[in-house]
């Protein structure tokens, strides 16, 4: 399987290994004369989050209340598609349910279609599976668990929704079970998504809401599943899985449908602008991404990432195809202006030493 957002990267012989994305601390060990403060474009993390709303005080003081949560699932729902409430599983970031719903079958050969995130493969191998990587979700069939990404990270693969949904009947006929990570569907096209389809029984949706509204560390995200399925994984989550303020975050920002189209726009144009720079350098290609992140392939990978490190810019690489880096986006004027800045330096360097 190829490495992805949490797999080790080893740097050129470096003991230090960065272990996923957005570890600043690694970073700093790789690169300890790297000018401050470190830029962070090694997630696929919206820069610009939506507005932290003002809290109360009680929000810290008192265990969550059900109506929140309530509320919260009600807003999921409508915002993600999905047919009821009922439906939605609250959790604290969508990490913590993938071995529980890995493990809402018996083990089994669990096929994973890779290059992906790779604690998906960690997680079925904890619920007991015998874990399998493939290429196609055809090679999923006959299995009894298959997970995949959609759109896919690191390279931004979309899968169509009728050939999902035809993979999920095969998986049924043997009991077998559908996860469908859409981590990133927020800026995916909006008929693509499977939340409208749980109803079957044996399809699991993720979404995740750090990524999107940038508030990865309030952990926030949720399961999406037929109810009898739903009940299983907010029986094993526990009651207070998810915190006041992230409730209350959840609920105002799920809601605000004029937010969340001005942002999908903005996030198109900046990643085309991103594109634009990683084509001036003359990278040999953009494979992929989405407008959270892009994912470009250059012979120069490496050369690249340890000039941008010390220019106290951490992109991601990947052990495993040492010609790919993925680029999320910078937030403002003056972190554009930093890596173009790196960029074009890399690009002259270079030239220079072809010359």
């Amino acid at each position: 399987m190829r490495a992805s957002a949490t797999d080790m990267v080893p740097l050129g012989g470096a003991d230090e290994p960065l272990l996923h994305g957005g570890d600043l601390g690694a970073a700093r060990r790789l690169f300890p004369d790297a000018p401050e403060p470190f830029l962070d474009l090694s997630t696929g993390i919206n820069p610009n989050p939506y507005p932290l709303p003002r809290f109360s005080a009680d929000l810290f003081a008192r265990l969550p209340e059900p109506a929140a949560a309530a509320a919260v699932a009600a807003a999921a729902a409508h915002a993600y598609g999905a047919r009821c409430a009922d439906q939605v599983v609250l959790a604290p970031g969508t990490q913590i349910l993938l071995p529980l719903v890995a493990g809402l079958v018996r083990p089994c050969r669990a096929a994973i279609v890779a290059p992906t995130y790779a604690e998906h493969a960690r997680a079925a191998a904890l619920a007991g599976h015998e874990v399998e990587a493939v290429r196609e979700i055809d090679a999923c069939r006959g299995t009894g668990l298959a997970i995949l990404g959609n759109p896919n990270n690191p390279d931004g693969r979309l899968h169509a929704r009728a050939a999902l949904l035809d993979l999920a009947e095969d998986l049924r006929s043997r009991g077998g079970l559908l996860v469908v990570d859409e981590a990133f569907m927020d800026v995916g096209p909006p008929d693509a998504s499977l939340a409208a389809d749980v109803s079957c029984g044996n399809v699991v949706v993720l979404r995740s809401f750090g990524k999107f509204f940038g508030l990865a560390g309030i952990r926030l995200g949720f399961a999406i599943a037929a109810p009898a399925l739903a009940a299983r994984l907010s029986a094993a989550l526990g009651p207070w899985a998810v915190s006041g303020p992230a409730l209350a975050v959840g609920a105002k920002a799920l809601a605000d449908t004029a937010w969340r189209q001005r942002t999908r726009r903005r996030l198109e144009q900046a990643a085309k602008r991103l594109d634009k720079i990683l084509g001036n350098i003359g990278v040999d290609s953009i494979v992929g991404g989405t407008s959270l992140f892009r994912l470009a392939r250059t012979a120069e990978a490496g050369a690249l990432f340890r000039h941008l490190g010390r220019a106290g810019i951490l992109v991601r690489a990947f052990p495993d195809d040492a010609n790919w880096l993925r680029f999320g986006l910078p937030a403002n004027k003056r972190e554009w202006q930093r890596l173009g800045v790196s960029m074009a330096s890399f690009h002259d360097c270079r030239k220079g030493r072809r010359s």
